[in-house]
């Protein structure tokens, strides 16, 4: 089971890839929303952080977490800092895409993510994706 921020569910739906994807896994039990048990690590993280980004990392520790998924250097740095495992949304979606859990046109993929306003460059997708 994967464990998501509770603002993660908040988000607008304009930010996600595929809002069916979402909903289909929090019904299946394989996303569970949580909030971190540790307000004032929060707080602390987010003087240098965003609120999802300062969640994931607690949530991350407090469970001793395999990975966290945050795309925000500052808070993989951190992440990093603290002893987390950490992966970005690109390298999530490659790691499923090579292991046969989803198909996706890489080419389509590129100006979806743009559509969406995930910021990327071109040359880093290129390099993640070949």
């Amino acid at each position: 089971m994967s464990l998501c921020p509770l603002q993660w569910k908040k988000k607008s739906p304009k930010r996600e890839i595929e809002p069916a994807i979402s909903s289909k896994a929090l019904a299946a039990g394989k996303v569970k929303i949580t909030t971190a048990s540790n307000p004032r690590f929060v707080a602390a993280l987010r003087r240098r952080l965003g609120k999802e980004e300062s969640e994931t990392i607690v949530i991350g520790l407090e469970l001793k977490a395999d990975m966290v998924i945050l795309d925000d250097h500052a808070a993989r740095t951190e992440a990093r800092r603290l002893g987390l495992q950490v992966k970005g949304t690109l390298g999530l979606i490659r790691k499923l895409r090579d292991s046969g859990a989803i198909k996706l046109d890489e080419g389509n993929l590129y100006a979806r993510l743009q559509e969406i306003g995930f910021r990327v460059r071109k040359d880093i997708y290129l390099e993640i994706f070949r």
